[in-house]
């Protein structure tokens, strides 16, 4: 049977509860938060404490701070303490230790004594004549204790000494970072049946596991790679999943901050513990795209890849700081239903830079990469050869990326088809390849290292 523990008589310790006034909560996507309130408080003239609860479990005590909106040339902090000794009934058990205590068996039989000893097994007592009884843990009903021992708490806590020159009713604002708190982007892609257009939009899904909710809260998202030192392991714990779904429209309000992006919701919220919820980040805008098809045999073998690739520009349909997230590309079949076609994760993005989502591989393209010949010209030295072989089994012509990768000191001797170096290590072709037909290039590269 379930063991239930009484506290009888008066509760001593109690934690003043500060409800907030205003509540700001700052997410950044690496999974912490920057948590600001405002609370009115009574101080006593001179030195006292204040106890500020419903903080979020994951808080970083390390962070805090603590100052008076009202005199804070007149209200000095001068130790702060953070507590998170939470109250169960083992801990209970282990502060009434030399204390006296008294248990109530299943069976009915009552015994009281000093409580010697307390383990999820056995229980030992001392009673008023000095005999020592052993009890088994698993036979007691409840346990009954006069008080709730001091040091105890219900919720996690902050504990501030200050000391009050200023008035008694003072405005206080509380900032600290949490764990357990994050957010990512997610867009979904609609692809027109030439390929050619998307209708993109993005959403912003918020995670908080944080221990603590917060009510009407002005919320902002920080977009971009923050340093930490040394971040905490991330919360795990099992979440209850609600989602909220907000209507598609401009809710965010975009600006830079410093070296990143500042998205604020233009309204409050609330974002509950253990909850999900969901905000649109922009209304579905009609962008101009392509369909990129890359065969890169040193990598992928015969696989020809798939890639959506759309530039991040107003005149292209869009222009908007795009955060990092999954991108998730539709297409409508004939029948008019949905089907989905890929799904590919994105780097945040500048203004003007352009967007390549991978989305499989081609089922009728086929590449065939073949060392034809390497000769050994020197000892610092290698002439190779190398044939591509493109097949498209399609009905109409397709154009393939062809990638190839080299080290060293490089030079492209001879070539089929025209090729263009994209940087030290690679070089690009484009193949038109006919209706179910094939098309080979060949090239001879001389490498030095």
């Amino acid at each position: 049977m379930k063991k239930i523990f009484y506290i009888v008589g008066i509760v001593l310790g109690c934690l003043s509860h500060l409800s907030a006034q205003e509540v700001s909560l700052t997410v950044y996507n690496q999974n912490f938060a920057l948590v600001r309130e405002v609370r009115s408080i009574t101080l006593s003239s001179g030195i006292s404490t204040v106890s500020f609860t419903d903080v979020a479990a994951k808080i970083d005590p390390t962070s805090v701070h603590f100052k008076s909106l009202t005199a804070p040339e007149k209200l000095t902090l001068l130790e702060q303490n953070y507590e998170y000794d939470l109250v169960s009934g083992q801990k209970i058990l282990e502060k009434y230790v030399d204390a006296e205590i008294r248990l109530v068996m299943e069976k009915g039989d009552v015994f009281s004594g000093k409580l010697l000893s307390a383990s999820a097994s056995d229980i030992i007592i001392q009673d008023g004549e000095g005999r020592i009884r052993v009890v088994r843990g698993d036979g007691v009903q409840h346990f009954d204790f006069p008080k709730l021992p001091e040091g105890l708490i219900t919720r996690p806590t902050l504990v501030w000494m200050v000391e009050n020159r200023g008035p008694a009713e003072q405005e206080t604002e509380v900032s600290y970072l949490t764990d357990g708190v994050n957010w990512h982007a997610e867009y979904v892609a609609v692809v027109d049946p030439e390929d050619k257009q998307l209708n993109l939009s993005g959403w912003v899904s918020l995670e908080n596991r944080s221990g603590a909710t917060y009510k009407d809260a002005k919320l902002k998202l920080v977009a971009g790679d923050v340093h930490r030192v040394e971040p905490q392991p991330r919360y795990r714990a099992p979440m209850e999943k609600r989602v909220l779904m907000a209507e598609a429209a401009t809710q965010f309000e975009e600006k830079p901050f410093f070296e990143y992006h500042l998205y604020t919701l233009q309204r409050k919220t609330t974002v509950k513990d253990n909850q999900t919820k969901q905000v649109s980040l922009f209304p579905p805008a009609g962008v101009k795209a392509e369909k990129v098809f890359i065969f890169d045999g040193q990598r992928y073998e015969k696989k020809v890849r798939v890639h959506v690739e759309f530039k991040n520009s107003k005149r292209g349909g869009l222009g908007l700081p795009l955060p990092k997230g999954k991108i998730r590309v539709y297409k409508e079949d004939t029948d008019g239903a949905l089907e989905f076609v890929g799904e590919d994760e994105i780097d945040h993005t500048p203004v003007d830079e352009r967007v390549r989502v991978f989305l499989g591989n081609a089922f009728d393209l086929v590449g065939e990469r073949v060392a034809k010949s390497s000769n050994r010209i020197s000892d610092r030295a290698r002439e190779e050869e190398i044939e591509i072989s493109l097949r498209n089994h399609k009905k109409e012509s397709v154009e393939i990326v062809v990638v190839e990768r080299f080290y060293g000191d490089w030079k492209i001797e001879r070539s089929s088809y025209p090729f263009v170096k994209k940087d030290a290590t690679t070089a690009e072709w484009k193949v038109r390849i006919p209706a179910q037909g094939e098309a080979t290039l060949t090239y001879t590269v001389m490498i030095q290292w």
